[in-house]
């Protein structure tokens, strides 16, 4: 086979997969999951893998390793269904890039090159797990974690902190990096909320004492900052906490910006929770007062989305993450979510569903006395309507 007939077969192959049709295939009622993920390491450019000039490239050989694809921002940008995404290469340092897809569950293409993020302070060793919004100030906000060397931990390699850098731009090419957000935690997992409250912006975070131990406290947090441009956080209250035995004992925090329904504000959440194989990472749904965003008013008990089959299975096990959904004027939901730092999916629900799921699902009683109870409650319902 000659270098362009080898071309050729790799054109080939990756139209096929872009263009692969992706279909329903699990239902419970509160929503659908899609046979295959939207987007893997195989769905990025040829161009971005390859040198495809044969005088410096004879053997067609990946020059750049493309290894994941996953926690993805997301947003309705000109009638299209737009991810933000972490691509992660080979050499484990993720960036931003853009894919976008005419009906929102397949046929998902990149732009032509990633994100050129602008750096802030000291170089970021590496950036990810971006939230985006569009703000009624009229700015898309990209707020997402910055990973750095913990020069104090002398002599451990893995020691890092995390803070939250802040970019904004009007058409997800250009971006304005902003100071990253001053805290006296360490944060990761910070979202904007889309409208202001009482004339500022609102932040959900998630304070924790280090880069990886949530430490005494934890939970989302909930902030209110006067300027994007400044932002810093003078103090901040846990609206989601965690606790012991239950999905977000070890930590949780907020995925996607709130969806604003009739009945109050509709979250997705991510909580996470020790077992003998390790973390293991689901995705939970609550809500909260139109009046009050910070005021909890469903919760339901337990998981939304967790691994399912060969989602268990990826670069870290048992994890299922979302940090990007988009309702449509119908109320439509297409939510995004990723499966084991490897891959992307979706599943697809609609506003009347979540909030009735929210709203009709019973809170976790915190002991399996109550669970029972709360489980011989529906059976009594269904034996008696017989």
């Amino acid at each position: 086979m000659t270098f362009n007939e080898k071309i050729e077969a790799l054109r080939k192959a990756h139209e096929s997969l872009l263009n692969k049709e992706n279909t329903p295939v699990y239902v419970n009622g509160v929503y659908e999951r899609y046979e295959n993920p939207v987007l893997t390491a195989s769905h990025a450019p040829l161009e971005w893998r390859y040198d495809l000039n044969e005088a410096s490239n004879p053997f067609l050989m990946e020059r750049f390793g493309i290894h994941a694809t996953f926690n993805s921002g997301a947003i309705k940008w000109k009638g299209k269904y737009v991810l933000i995404v972490r691509v992660e290469a080979d050499d484990r340092k993720s960036f931003f890039a853009v894919a976008e897809s005419p009906n929102g569950v397949d046929n998902f293409r990149f732009w032509p090159r990633p994100i050129t993020m602008p750096e802030y302070g000291e170089p970021a060793t590496n950036v990810y797990d971006m939230r985006v919004v569009e703000h009624e100030d009229g700015w898309i906000y990209g707020l997402f974690c910055v990973e750095r060397k913990d020069h104090s931990a002398e002599g451990d390699l893995s020691a890092a902190t995390a803070a939250c850098g802040i970019a904004r731009t009007k058409d997800l090419v250009n971006w304005e990096r902003l100071p990253d957000l001053v805290s006296e935690s360490q944060q990761r997992n910070v979202c904007l909320h889309p409208l202001f409250v009482d004339g500022k912006y609102a932040l959900y975070t998630r304070p924790q004492d280090g880069f990886i131990d949530t430490g005494s406290g934890g939970g989302i947090g909930w902030a209110l900052v006067d300027s994007m441009e400044n932002a810093v956080i003078a103090e901040q209250q846990i609206i989601s906490e965690r606790r012991y035995h239950t999905i977000t004992e070890v930590k949780n925090g907020e995925g996607p910006s709130p969806i604003k329904t009739e009945s109050g504000w509709l979250h997705l959440a991510h909580g996470v929770r020790g077992c003998a194989s390790g973390l293991r990472y689901v995705l939970y749904l609550y809500m909260t007062s139109l009046e009050d965003p910070s005021k909890v008013i469903a919760a339901p008990s337990g998981f939304f989305i967790a691994p399912d089959g060969g989602e268990y299975i990826g670069d870290v096990m048992n994890v299922a993450f979302s940090n990007g959904w988009i309702a449509d004027p119908d109320g439509k939901v297409f939510i995004y979510y990723a499966s084991s730092d490897t891959r992307l999916h979706v599943a697809v629900s609609s506003v009347e569903r979540l909030v009735d799921y929210c709203l009709n699902t019973e809170p976790d009683g915190l002991r399996t006395g109550l669970t029972v109870e709360r489980l011989n409650r529906l059976i009594d319902k269904n034996t008696n309507t017989k």
